[in-house]
């Protein structure tokens, strides 16, 4: 694996007052932790019926940072506790991470190691 893609962020979208569940999902697979966003969704009735799910406005989006060796059994551990057949209708997806400012501290730390 190169070093560009070394870490995924993982993004959930879940109904508001669910956050807590998925991440105690996400921390059995091995997730540290994660950031939550509150934000209000904005479908339209015709989205309802194509995910057949209910859609409710009120959602919270949680960020985690993951190595990319563990991205997976996270998104299913999410999915399997939360998912889109549950009340939290959690939906998850991942994105690569090329840079991150853990990248800058590695580097500073190797200068003064050259010192």
């Amino acid at each position: 694996m190169s070093d560009a893609t070394k870490n995924e962020l993982v993004v959930c979208i879940v109904n508001a007052g669910y956050s807590e569940n998925v991440m105690t999902a996400a921390r059995a697979a091995g997730a540290k932790g994660g950031t939550i966003i509150r934000g209000r969704g904005t479908a339209n009735p015709e989205a309802e019926e194509f995910f057949n799910i209910p859609i409710q406005p009120d959602k919270e989006m949680i960020l985690i940072l993951v190595p990319s060796d563990i991205k997976d059994e996270v998104m299913k551990s999410v999915y399997r506790n939360e998912g889109l057949a549950t009340d939290a209708a959690a939906f998850v997806f991942s994105l690569p991470v090329v840079r991150s400012s853990l990248d800058f501290k590695k580097e500073d730390e190797e200068k003064e190691g050259d010192d």
